[in-house]
Formats: C-alpha cells, structure tokens, sequence
C-alpha cells in the first residue's frame, strides 16, 4: 500500500502572522475609493492602531492602578474607548461608522448623541494630570480619515484588533514591522521632497555621540522619528533601576516636528518602541528668536538631520542674527543646534554635543555661511567630520552629504575628516542597495584612536579660518574620481572654484591698487 504523503505545515511565527495581518488590512485599504497609495494608506493604519494601542496601555494601567490600591484616571473616557466601539467583529459600521469617527456631532455607540470620536480626542486636555491627553489631542488634529466605505473600515478596525500591543514578543516584532512600512512611506514620500536619513547612518551618530542616560536628548527636526527610536534603544540598555526607567520615560527624549503625517508617524514609532508619552513639539523648532532662548531651553544631546534645499519665509529669518539671516533652512537649524547646547558639562561629566547631517554645500559656502562656521570653530570643537560617499540618500537626492560632530570643550584645535569608501567593486548606493551599518566598523575603530591613513587626515582650524572657514577639504591620499560623480556635485564644485577664483582675484586688485 503506498504510503501516502502527509504535507507538513509550518506554523505561522508571530512576525508571519503580523506581517500577513498588515498585509490583509492594506490589501482592504487598496478597495477604497478615497485612498491613493502609500501616502494615504499608512497615516490611517496607524491613526487606527494607535488608538488600540493606546486602549490595551490603558487596561493594563488600569489593572495595575488596581492592584495598588490607587484611582486609576483613563486618558479616553467611554464610549470613546477601543473597547467601546471597535473591539466587536459586528460592531457598528457602513455610515454609521464613518459618521461615528468624522462628523463633529453624532449618535455614539451608546445611542446618545455628543461628539464624534476626531472632535472628542482633539479637545481632550491635561486637566487631569495625564500628559497623554495633550499628545493624545495634538495627534488627532492632524489626523483625517479618508476612507469612502464604512464596511471596509470596519474591515480594517477588526484586523488591527487582533494585535496585541501588551504582548512584549508581539510588540518588539511590529515596531521592525512599522519600520519596514515607514521606509515604503519613505519611498513615497521622497518624490514630494522629503528625504530621510537611512538606518545605518541614524545608528552610527548614535553610537559615536554616545548619549548617557542622565542626559537629554533632542532631534529638532524629527520626522518619523528615526534618531529618537534609535537614542531611546541606547538608553534602555542602560537602564538599572526604578529611577532610571522613569528618568528615560519622562526626562530624556525630546523632538519637533511641524508636519501632520511625520508627526502622527513619529508619535506611533516612539510609542512602539517602548516611550509612554513621547515629548514632540509639534510647532516649527525655529519659531523662537535665537537670542530668547536661554538655559532651560538647552540640552545635552543634538542628533539631527535637518531639512536642506528649502527655504524659509522672512518672518522666521527674523529670529535670527541681522548678519546670519538667510532662506536657507541648513544653515538656520545649524545656529539653532548651536544656540541650544547647554554651555556647562552634562550630568554625567561629558561635554554637551551634537551629530548633524549636512549637504556640501554648507562645507565650502561663504558669506552667512561662513560667519555661521567661524561661531562653530572659535566657539564649539568640531572635532570631526565624515564625509559620506555618493547616493547615500539615492534615490531621492544626489547631493553629497556629510556628518559634523561638535561639542562645547572648548574651541576648534584641529578638525578631523574621515573618507567613508563605497564598498568594493560599487560606483553608487542604490534604492535596493542601500548604506549598511557594517561598514562603519573601519570608521568605529578609527574614531577612539585617531590617525591618519588614507580616509583619515586633520586640518588645524587656524587653516581653516584663514581660509574663509572653507570646510571642503578633499583627501590629501584620496584620487578624485570625476567620472562618478553626480552632475550634481561636479556643478556646485566647479561653481565654488569658479567663486574662490574671483574673490582671489578681488584680493590680487586691492593690493595691486594699495601698492605705492
């Protein structure tokens, strides 16, 4: 008799069965008239699981309230709840629905009439003591929901239920899961001009500029909130004691960020990842004037990547220096940076520091440009810069860009440059080829003990600013290799000589004219 073969099946792990729930809500989302792509799609998928996040934190803070003895205070009171209108397969839905979660006034669940689910969390506030509140409302004012069917939402509501956002396992896997929907976002987004800074390089500031716990840090043009995930990790593994998990919960991580969507993202990603009550501000980090901002404003840790390429409008140029005012928005979160590292060491003995992402051009530009960097080499040590290799941001932007790590120790002495190689054999980083963290590891073990060799040389800063604070210096080892670069880059660098050569000029008819 053969012997019949049995098909063996592989059980789902928590990250399939993850995956594959995320995968059947977006394939929902994809029948909807009122949602067009990615864009559309991931702000309404993590509005929907935030909110049921938000409701599994509340029972178990409730049950833990409990155990204690102690009044437990809900941020979302019924029937706005998770538990009161989503938790149920056959729940309400269709018009009803959609009519429950948009419109201002409404029939709720409970069959009363009051505010609809938007309108009641954008008034919540922190009377009661619970600074969830505020988030909870900052969040949802720049939340819509775009969905046409109310019976495909319902669909979506009842997939997002069955995440179990108490389970540690299950959490730890769809944080890897969000950020693998944050880069598609990313991909996005990059044609609409928002470029974001790749994984590795995050990692790499981080660990290099080494935040302590004790230490707080800020990330004032924070996005989807890459370098405060990545800080909030390095602190956690820090954490010993009761005292310390709450310093890291209430007193370590701060950001900014104006924009609705990176904003909601930010909160969803921070919230994911282990931070109760994320402190993001959600106004422009340059609203203030420079000068008004004072000691309690100062932090200990900067590590950004602030936007490039766009310009600001005059109002906010006012805040800033008459003679360092430019639409330049590099260079105006440069003096901000600058402006809000504490002065005195940290708590923990080191001085105050920042890691930030710069394209060439704030390297060799002059006029506002350069006083900005003659504040940075007299008044911070910048002590380092790694100049990054091309399509580190590809496919979104060819410009060359480069990481500046500076502290409060004291002036410049000398600067450091590190050459980061593409990897052998490659003339470019690609969408599906995209920087590793690995290869940082020439450039970690170079950091701690410094010499030169052919990627790493050092100028004395007194160079530097006889030199009109140029920052752009080329590898005195390295050999240009002109045929791959990007147009790009070979336009900005023949323009900046072309400038050098006149300015040289200038100079060589005001001595000849001087001469007796």
């Amino acid at each position: 008799m053969p012997r019949t073969k049995v098909k063996t099946v592989t059980p789902l792990t928590t990250a399939q069965s993850l995956g594959s729930l995320l995968k059947s809500a977006r394939d929902i989302m994809r029948k909807d008239k009122g949602l067009n792509g990615d864009l559309d799609r991931l702000p309404l998928l993590t509005w929907i699981m935030f909110l049921k996040f938000l409701d599994d934190l509340e029972l178990q803070r409730q049950d833990e309230a409990k155990l204690a003895g102690k009044r437990f205070r809900p941020a979302v009171e019924p029937p706005y709840r998770w538990r009161d209108w989503a938790a149920r397969p056959d729940g309400i839905t269709g018009d009803e629905l959609l009519a429950f979660i948009n419109q201002e006034r409404c029939v709720r669940p409970d069959g009363t009439k009051g505010p609809g689910l938007f309108a009641y969390l954008r008034s919540l506030t922190a009377s009661n003591g619970d600074d969830r509140r505020d988030v909870i409302a900052t969040v949802f004012r720049g939340v819509d929901n775009r969905m046409k069917s109310g019976y495909l939402l319902r669909d979506v509501i009842n997939k997002i239920h069955s995440i179990h956002f108490t389970a540690s396992d299950e959490l730890h896997t769809l944080g890897a899961l969000y950020e693998s929907m944050l880069r598609e976002m990313r991909d996005a987004a990059g044609d609409s001009g928002e470029f974001y800074t790749p994984r590795s390089v995050v990692r790499f500031m981080v660990e290099v500029t080494d935040p302590r716990l004790g230490e707080t840090i800020l990330d004032p043009a924070t996005g989807t909130g890459g370098f405060l995930v990545e800080s909030f990790n390095h602190l956690q593994a820090q954490v010993k004691t009761v005292q310390d998990r709450k310093r890291l919960q209430a007193a370590s991580i701060f950001g900014c960020e104006p924009k609705p969507l990176p904003y909601l993202l930010a909160q969803m990603n921070l919230l994911l990842h282990g931070l109760d009550a994320p402190q993001i501000d959600p106004g422009n980090a340059l609203r203030f004037k420079l000068t008004e901002i004072g000691e309690k404003d100062r932090v200990d840790v900067i590590l950004t990547n602030p936007p490039f390429g766009g310009e600001e409008e005059k109002g906010i140029q006012g805040n800033f220096p008459e003679d360092k005012q430019t639409a330049e928005t590099a260079l105006l979160f440069l003096q901000l940076i600058m402006r809000r590292l504490h002065r005195q060491p940290t708590p923990v003995g080191r001085p105050a520091r920042a890691a930030v992402v710069v394209p060439n051009g704030t390297l060799f530009g002059d006029g506002v440009c350069a006083r900005i960097k003659q504040d940075l080499l007299t008044e911070f040590n910048l002590h380092t810069i790694v100049r990054l290799p091309n399509g580190v941001f590809a496919p979104y932007t060819s410009i060359p860009t480069n990481l500046l790590f500076f502290d409060r120790s004291g002036p410049t002495k000398e600067v450091w440059y590190y050459e980061h190689p593409l990897p052998e054999g490659r003339k470019n980083y690609t969408k599906t080829q995209p920087m590793q963290y690995e290869e940082f590891r020439p450039c970690l073990e170079w950091w701690e003990r410094r010499q030169e060799n052919e990627r790493a040389w050092k100028v004395p800063a007194e160079e530097l600013l006889a030199n009109n604070c140029n920052l752009d210096r080329k590898n005195p080892r390295g050999k240009e290799d002109f045929e791959h670069l990007p147009p790009e880059q070979l336009v900005e660098d023949i323009l900046a000589k072309e400038h050098r050569i006149m300015e040289i000029m200038g100079e060589i008819k005001t001595l000849l004219k001087e001469k007796p």
